[in-house]
């Protein structure tokens, strides 16, 4: 028998906990699916070609996918590079980033992530911008 584990934050506007982003989002699987699509869609847009991709794909995959459960409140635990190690030496521009951000939304509305939801991934995407872009 498996054992679930529930992660739960504060809604300070219901006063009550709710189910933490990872749970909502529908866990490991659900994500991992939303990142394979997302992975393929950034790998191939002429617009972040410029820079070539130096990691293989099935890798990428799954890093990206361990960061994002592990961001969104799951039970992962990341063990890539930091954010600037990993992407300094790409000079990623403003325009890249806002490339990469279209693919994203793209991938989001394709799955039909609820607005709350892409709200928060969105949050935590761009925290990441100073790392990654110039």
């Amino acid at each position: 028998m498996f054992s679930v584990i529930r992660h739960y934050h504060f809604d300070a506007k219901n006063g009550a906990e709710k189910p933490s982003l990872y749970d909502r989002l529908g866990g490991v699987y659900s994500i991992a699916t939303v990142i394979d699509d997302f992975i393929d869609r950034i790998m191939v847009d002429p617009r972040l070609i410029v820079n070539p991709h130096r990691v293989p794909r099935a890798g990428f995959k799954y890093l990206v996918t361990e960061m994002v459960c592990w961001a969104t409140g799951g039970p992962q635990k990341y063990t890539g590079k930091s954010m600037y190690d990993a992407h300094a030496h790409l000079k990623i521009t403003g325009q890249e980033w806002e490339a990469f951000l279209d693919d994203f939304q793209q991938t989001l509305d394709k799955f039909a992530v609820p607005a709350e939801e892409q709200a928060e991934l969105k949050a935590i995407v761009n925290s990441t911008r100073a790392e990654i872009a110039g």
